[in-house]
């Protein structure tokens, strides 16, 4: 009987995977023609080096939460993280959630390398935090080399500030919550409340589908664990290298389809671009952050200069070039997951 119900949830959760990458196919079908017209005309040769960087991006994922891991008192393989990073970014690409979904699934199936829930949580939470210091930099480095070459204008001024400004609060705000027991209790207390109010809401014959008790467990766990990374926090230097490493590459990747397309842009304009469409993206009800991305990093570029065209043409083809590229071994490693009901030790 445990056997059967188990044979239907991966079912289940095989379909629900199938729909939703159809849903999103389908969305970008009139991009996925576009690129198709766009290949002739450009240095295929430049594109393909959009997959090293993809290999080197995600391997430093792969470092990042293997370097926290062993910090937190978990050893874990180079090869596991580097698999599950592949998982999350499917996972994360086909559901619409700000990375919810994505941290979720994490927590799972990182059962399979012996770490708890907590422990994965945490390395979310250090990875984002990460992620927003390490391209604090960066964004001013784009800015001051915008300012070279007269191309940071009035509009260009205050959308770099105003993210400088929500990376800093962010970040602050993040560290006021988490410094505290008493406050990540009743911060994330009163999330799982309303995460249970609203399944109910879809699903009225529900009870609390997250129990409020064991969840306030996890969230003490977390803390400790916190406390943890706290006391140790030169062993972060590692896992921010890893993370400035994953935001160059990503940028590298973004750059490189200018390349192939025979332009030479002006890189602050993409560092901008690119932490303006990701940062949009988050709150997007669509899959991949479809629309509000490329019109966010489409109107960015062409405030600094470069133009509509060519910028159009570079956001589309990047993003149909790394779905290609990423989510067909997401899905593979996600579906062997699946079949093997997500790893989870018994």
């Amino acid at each position: 009987m445990r056997e059967q119900k188990r044979s239907k949830w991966r079912l289940y959760v095989t379909i629900a995977t199938f729909v939703a990458l159809g849903v999103l196919i389908y969305s970008l079908r009139q991009q996925i023609a576009d690129v198709i017209k766009e290949l002739g005309r450009i240095n295929a040769a430049a594109l393909l080096l959009i997959i090293p960087l993809k290999v080197i991006n995600f391997d430093s994922y792969a470092r990042l939460y293997k370097d926290l891991f062993k910090t937190l008192g978990n050893k874990v393989s180079h090869w596991a993280m580097y698999k599950l990073s592949l998982e999350l970014n499917f996972v994360n690409y086909i559901l619409p959630s700000g990375g919810v979904s994505g941290i979720s699934y994490f927590t799972i199936r990182a059962r399979s390398e012996g770490v708890s829930a907590a422990k994965a949580t945490l390395a979310q939470i250090t990875k984002l935090f990460l992620l927003f210091v390490s391209y604090q930099p960066l964004l001013v480095l784009g800015v001051f080399i915008l300012a070279l070459r007269d191309h940071a204008n009035n509009l260009v001024l205050v959308i770099s500030t105003s993210l400088i400004t929500l990376l800093v609060v962010g970040t602050l705000l993040g560290i006021y919550i988490i410094e505290s027991r008493r406050r990540i209790n009743s911060f994330l207390t009163f999330i799982t409340r309303l995460l249970n109010k609203v399944v109910k809401l879809v699903q009225p014959r529900n009870g609390e589908v997250i129990n409020i008790e064991r969840a306030q467990k996890v969230f003490g766990e977390l803390h400790d664990n916190y406390e943890i990374l706290k006391s140790n926090w030169q062993a972060l230097r590692l896992p921010f290298w890893h993370t400035t490493m994953a935001n160059i590459t990503e940028i590298a990747a973004l750059y490189v389809v200018y390349i192939a397309f025979g332009n030479y842009v002006n890189i602050g304009a993409v560092i901008l671009a690119y932490a303006v469409a990701n940062f949009a993206g988050l709150i997007s009800v669509l899959p991949a952050g479809i629309g509000i991305y490329e019109g966010l990093m489409t109107a960015v570029l062409v405030a600094t200069g470069i133009p509509a065209g060519l910028s159009i043409s570079v956001t589309i083809m990047f993003r149909i070039v790394t779905m290609f590229i990423q989510l067909p071994p997401g899905y593979f490693f996600y579906q062997r997951a699946v079949r093997s009901g997500l790893g989870a030790k018994v």
